[in-house]
């Protein structure tokens, strides 16, 4: 039994061997056979995720991007998705892929502020990029080898997987006339925003979103954000509280994450790298689209079969929280060198792009 394990060892070196060989040497002949063998390896990948399974937008967003996977290397790399809390808790995705618990997790950046404050920048950036924007700042701007940098560190690649688009502000349950509303608040709100709410004198809280409407709903927090009319009709949110307000000054757009263990991905056969990185870009634009589509019906079904209250927040709100955000922002940009390289890569970009919208997408919805 031992001579035949070491048979086998050996003629797995010789077989890698001699693909290394055939792919120096580009011997077209070896190489198909080399291919029909490489076609009958099976992965299988585990996906973590920071959302519950299969919940709309950002669950399905997830099991999209598992499905696209799957299909596209014609079942030679399969992933299992995970809900929230399935296989580790939603806030622990980014350790568990690290550790090699799991190969993949789909989550947002801005969770792992404690661990990484700079991953911040490349999840919502309070009056910030939108997700057009995002998307070109990430794959033509500079902004995803910043971001692969950021997580070197900890064995982690980083792929953009989904956008939300321009997000509401919240649901509170009292009214938000001025600034000494937002004082004393306790909302449930991640990331830089939570840091720009608390410099408004309120008490930011990171809860999952599975936790949310019973903390509404109970008086434990007084307010939350979450995604938008397409989420928050799902999660009842209409329920605990009355008021239902925007713009999402806090989330121009939420941009999601595949996050992949570095070593995984290295061992993966070089089509079946592609594939992976083609299927991420494929549901960036799918969760995007999704949302464009859905947030409307359900925004009519909020106002119709609800009577939701919904507001925009008052002009000098907005005011002060942009200027406590510029504040925010500013300190983030300064904590470090790398944040500093990302501030500056971020903010370079958004100033040009905004030049262009002011004449063709800005001028045009104005016109329109």
């Amino acid at each position: 039994m031992e001579r035949r394990k070491l048979l086998k060892a050996a003629a797995l070196t010789s077989a890698v061997t001699g693909l290394a060989a055939c792919k120096k040497q580009n011997k077209q002949s070896q190489c198909a056979g080399d291919y029909q063998d490489k076609k009958k390896t099976k992965i299988e990948w585990k996906m973590v995720t920071t959302w519950p399974k299969n919940f709309p937008g950002l669950g399905t967003g997830a099991a999209f991007l598992a499905d696209q996977i799957t299909r596209m290397s014609d079942g030679r790399l399969t992933i299992k998705v995970y809900g929230a809390s399935e296989l580790v808790p939603a806030f622990e995705v980014f350790d568990a892929v690290s550790a090699g618990t799991a190969q993949i997790g789909h989550g947002a950046a801005y969770y792992w502020k404690g661990k990484v404050p700079e991953a911040q920048y490349f999840g919502a950036v309070p009056f910030g990029m939108n997700a057009s924007e995002m998307n070109a700042w990430l794959y033509h701007g500079g902004g995803l080898p910043l971001w692969e940098e950021t997580y070197q560190p900890f064995g982690l690649k980083p792929l953009p997987a989904g956008q939300t688009g321009v997000q509401m502000g919240g649901w509170f349950n009292k009214e938000i006339k001025s600034m000494d509303d937002i004082k004393g608040l306790v909302m449930r709100i991640p990331g830089l925003a939570g840091d720009v709410l608390s410099r408004a004198g309120g008490t930011p809280q990171i809860l999952p979103g599975a936790e949310l409407f019973t903390a509404l709903q109970t008086g434990a927090i007084d307010a939350t954000e979450w995604v938008g009319p397409y989420n928050d009709l799902a999660f009842g949110l209409y329920q605990a509280a009355q008021f239902y307000y925007y713009p999402g000054w806090h989330e121009p757009t939420a941009c999601l994450e595949a996050i992949i263990n570095q070593t995984a991905y290295d061992a993966l056969p070089t089509d079946l790298q592609q594939i992976v990185e083609t299927a991420a870009m494929a549901a960036n634009q799918h969760m995007f689209s999704e949302y464009i589509a859905n947030n409307q019906k359900a925004l009519e079904t909020l106002q119709k079969d609800h009577q939701v209250k919904i507001k925009p927040f008052p002009k000098e709100v907005l005011a002060q929280l942009k200027l406590h955000a510029q504040s925010v922002m500013n300190d983030l940009g300064k904590s470090s060198h790398l944040a500093g390289r990302i501030h500056q890569s971020y903010y370079h970009f958004a100033e040009k792009t905004q030049r262009w919208l002011a004449i063709s997408e800005m001028a045009y919805l104005q016109a329109r």
